[in-house]
């Protein structure tokens, strides 16, 4: 190393001696943690190397005075994103599913039954504010139900096939402005259970209106055992056809067996039942003595479509039966020729475009008939 060399570094720690010293107490945050030193070749900013700082003086004063000690949060934890709670409002999205909101299906304080058919909640806010009541019901109302498409086919105990398609997608437009859905309440003329345990016409609070006055009157029942029941329901579409398709379609594989096509609706009703005051079993043992009190006047409609298949006019909320069923026809045939039991999904149409898969079956060897 040179004379000149030396001098300078002299004359760096010279002048570095001379500059403010920084102490702990000149600080009013927390002095920085130790930093475990990296090779001086790994360049900073980048992965394994040591994070790219910019300079203090870069800073305004203004901007130093205001920025936040190292690895300090905000004192509200309100401004803290991560302290905020995790789950999002409104509805929730899922590449390929429906945009919904898809945590009214078991709301908190619910349990959700054996076939998932129906959620229910003896909640004590829900039978004794009507309010609370209304809101709640309108809310789960903004979600439909699940229909299906259950095709089975058995020679006596021998199931050959069972397979299931969901329709749910069918009542979900993409734009939230084209949904056709709706709530109401019993029509003047519609036998109900309005309240008793047998259905008839009365009272009457109106098919667009009476949701609250329905729910003040179930709070002010005094009944010991009552329910509120709102059924979700499709409307509009044609299951007859898409069954006669079906049929048709299984006849062309020269199946001899007998052929079942049912249309189940899943996540269909929310029920609300007063709470028991003692215990579940004097609750049972005294609804076989006691009078029951049954509320089924509200419906959520989700319709398929604006009117009726073959209806001049007619607009289907996503797709026509008809559409649906040149989707599906090939993905069903190849799922009942190999002689499935479950779902038919997304990835065997994607197998039926992509792979030609369903296209040629005609005969199948059924085997023995017994």
């Amino acid at each position: 190393m040179g004379h000149g060399g030396r001098r300078s570094i002299i004359a760096d720690k010279v002048t570095r001696s001379a500059g403010p010293v920084h102490r702990t107490s000149d600080a009013a945050g927390p002095s920085n943690p130790p930093v475990a030193e990296l090779p001086a070749e790994t360049p900073t900013g980048l992965p394994g190397g040591p994070p790219a700082e910019l300079p203090g003086a870069d800073l305004s004063p203004n901007a130093q005075r205001h920025l936040p000690p190292p690895y300090s949060s905000p004192s509200d934890t309100s401004l803290d994103p991560q302290a905020r709670s995790p789950i999002p409002k409104g509805p929730q999205y899922y590449p390929g599913l429906p945009v919904l909101d898809y945590r009214k299906y078991l709301p908190p304080m619910f349990e959700l039954s054996a076939d998932t058919t129906t959620i229910s909640s003896k909640a004590n806010y829900l039978t004794e504010n009507s309010n609370a009541l209304a809101t709640l019901l309108r809310s789960l109302a903004t979600v439909p139900p699940k229909p299906q498409v259950l095709i089975q086919g058995n020679r006596g105990r021998k199931v050959d096939f069972s397979v299931k398609l969901n329709l749910m997608n069918l009542l979900v437009p993409n734009d939230p402005h084209d949904r056709l859905d709706y709530l109401r309440c019993v029509g003047r003329d519609e036998v109900a259970l309005r309240g008793g345990s047998e259905p008839g016409l009365k009272p009457d609070f109106g098919v667009d209106n009476g949701l609250e006055a329905w729910c003040d009157r179930f709070i002010k029942d005094t009944t010991s055992i009552k329910t509120f029941t709102l059924e979700r329901v499709v409307a509009n579409l044609d299951t007859n056809w898409i069954e006669g398709q079906i049929r048709s379609l299984v006849a062309s594989t020269d199946y001899k067996g007998q052929v079942t096509v049912q249309f189940p609706v899943t996540h269909a009703k929310v029920v609300i039942q007063n709470p028991d005051k003692h215990n579940k079993f004097l609750t049972s043992v005294t609804a076989l003595f006691s009078s029951k009190s049954k509320y089924e006047v509200v419906k959520a409609v989700w319709p398929f479509a604006t009117g009726r298949n073959g209806e001049h006019g007619r607009r289907c909320v996503v797709q026509s039966e008809k559409t649906w069923w040149e989707e599906w026809r090939d993905p069903i045939k190849y799922a009942i020729a190999t002689k499935r039991q479950g779902w038919v999904t997304n990835e065997d149409k994607l197998e039926c475009i992509m792979e030609s898969k369903g296209n040629g079956i005609s005969l199948i060897d059924w085997g023995p008939e017994f």
